[in-house]
């Protein structure tokens, strides 16, 4: 076993807690004064400005960080990554998601092996795939092209196609190769999502991609199954390998479910769920809707980043910066949250799949080593587009919990919109609000100021804002599919940053499983008492009651029902 020396027991990291108490004795609207500082505390790559200024921390806090990661072994742990070593040593696996998005030519290894002509070969295969159904030389059972796609999977097989898809559909590129084409994403096992899902669609023209790479989880194959029975139903049982394709490695549960297995598109145990957008996982739906050569400038945006952050120096490096500064957030300025706040209505699902790849990946209470944290570990992540999430959260971001926040802006806008006799454009407009909110929150608003205006005096308590509350400003110089990649390593990057820091395995996830064990006890229960009226038993007294509730109120459901599909 590895040592279990644990980063809090490290040198740079006492020196960090003392160095709080100086911090404590700042505040940001004085440190924002000094413009020496502001020029040290931005960076720039490839179009991407990173302004940190406005966190609650100095040059030498930097330092201090630095020191930190030097001893907290980061770049062997990066270069261990990349070099296809099983760091993920709970499930004794690499983690080479890198290689998803890596040139032709690379040599990326895992257990000896070079992963990218395997990669490529997929890819190869998807985008040949893609182009027959796009090009309507693939048809469906009866002869029509498919121009709808439902998507399949849950957790990372959804969230981040889905962030991607959505960032696409109103880039002026996407729109004109996806159109006449829809893409929907089918996760929750709730059969609500069925009905929303298939409303207004036809059979005769529906691809469904089952993504699951054992063909076995829960959700998703019962949601497989739904869609098998709303094709078969109505075009044949032999139509579905017309119409379903699947992201799996086992081959034999997809053939035994009635999918051609040259139809099935694979990944690798390195690969992550909530790290798979860039596989099949990914590829294959926005291929199908956007065509491969926008996702292939996707993948290139990825691959920009993954070799900034591999080769670039700490001081310059744009996810190790964004690491470091959010383990200073977390572990020494004591702040859980994390407020992720795009300036674009196309990312309106980036905080939603952040939240996974961040929470799941570092939501851990024991070391790599398996010892136990005296330190708190990962961020409560949410976030909404600016200006909606200003009507909605940020009262409490400005006078309320002090909750360090991402704002995300872009340039130009996909959709610009000049209106004649408008002091500004409405970006210019949305834009606006992306400058002036960090400031209001670095800077706040004293009592003195208010008096000034005259503010009467009962009001001035309600009306002061502290400010001191940390905040960084990323800017894009546009939403492409290629800044999309871009987006998305660096967030990837930063989390597996901290993880290494804090000596965690953010690339496993057992408190996932404990839940869904005891659902497959309640699974088979309701099972039991709807078909043989079994009573309930094996549950406490408050599972018990609410069982008993449920399956009363749903007693008129007959055991023999039966199938019955959504209808809208």
């Amino acid at each position: 076993m590895a040592s279990s020396v644990l980063i809090s027991d490290t040198e740079p990291w006492k020196v960090l807690k003392a160095h709080v108490a100086d911090i404590n004795k700042t505040h940001l609207r004085d440190l924002m004064n000094d413009v020496k500082r502001s020029q040290l505390m931005t960076d720039e790559f490839d179009g991407i400005l990173l302004d940190y200024s406005r966190q609650r921390a100095t040059p030498e806090t930097l330092e201090k960080l630095f020191k930190l990661a030097e001893a907290g072994s980061l770049k062997e742990k990066i270069n261990r990554m990349f070099g296809g070593e099983h760091i993920n040593s709970t499930e004794n696996r690499s983690v080479l998601h890198v290689a998803l998005r890596a040139p032709r030519d690379a040599v990326i290894q895992s257990d000896g092996k070079n992963v990218v002509p395997d990669v490529w070969e997929v890819l190869d295969k998807i985008q040949k795939f893609s182009e027959s159904i796009r090009s309507g030389s693939w048809v469906g059972a009866t002869g029509k092209a498919l121009k709808d796609v439902i998507a399949v999977g849950i957790g990372g097989s959804f969230l981040g196609p889905l962030f991607v898809h959505t960032a696409l559909q109103t880039d002026p590129e996407a729109i004109e190769t996806a159109r006449g084409r829809q893409l929907h994403f089918l996760a929750n096992v709730d059969p609500i999502d069925v009905a929303r899902n298939i409303a207004g669609l036809n059979p005769e023209t529906t691809l469904v991609v089952v993504v699951s790479k054992t063909f076995t989880t829960a959700e998703t194959m019962l949601n497989a199954r739904t869609l098998r029975e709303w094709i078969s139903s109505s075009l044949g049982p032999d139509a579905v390998a017309k119409h379903m394709v699947a992201v799996s490695t086992n081959l034999t549960l997809v053939e035994k479910f009635g999918i051609d297995p040259n139809n099935a598109f694979a990944f690798w145990d390195w690969v992550g769920g909530r790290y798979s957008v860039c596989s099949a996982v990914g590829v294959l739906p926005l291929s199908l809707q956007y065509g491969f050569s926008v996702v292939e400038k996707f993948l290139k945006g990825a691959s920009s980043i993954d070799q900034h952050f591999y080769s670039t120096p700490f001081e310059k490096n744009i996810p190790v910066l964004l690491g470091l500064l959010s383990v200073w957030n977390v572990s020494f300025l004591g702040y859980p949250a994390r407020a992720i706040l795009p300036y674009s209505q196309a990312l309106e699902k980036f905080a939603p799949h952040i939240q996974q790849v961040s929470m799941e990946s570092n939501g851990k209470s024991v070391s790599i080593e398996g010892v136990i944290l005296p330190f708190e570990t990962g961020e409560i992540d949410f976030g909404e587009p600016g200006t909606n999430g200003q009507h909605s959260f940020y009262q409490l971001i400005h006078q309320g919990r002090v909750i360090p926040c991402d704002f995300i802006g872009v340039v130009k806008s996909q959709q610009p919109v000049y209106l004649k006799g408008e002091v500004v454009s409405n970006h210019d407009e949305l834009m606006s609000n992306f400058f002036a909110q960090p400031d209001a929150l670095a800077y706040g608003k004293h009592p003195e100021q208010l008096q000034k205006e005259n503010v009467p005096e009962h009001l001035i308590p309600h009306k002061t804002f502290s400010g001191n509350r940390p905040s960084l400003s990323i800017l894009f110089p546009s939403l492409n599919a290629y800044n999309i990649g871009q987006l998305l390593a660096i967030y990837e990057h930063r989390v597996a940053v901290q993880g290494f820091l804090w000596g965690i395995n953010s690339f496993d996830q057992w408190g996932v499983e404990l839940g869904k064990s005891l659902a497959t006890q309640v699974r088979k229960q309701l099972n039991a008492s709807r078909t043989k009226g079994q009573p309930i038993e094996g549950f406490n007294y408050s599972t018990t009651t609410l069982l008993k509730k449920y399956l009363e109120a749903s007693s008129d459901i007959p055991a023999d029902l039966p199938t019955l599909l959504p209808r809208i």
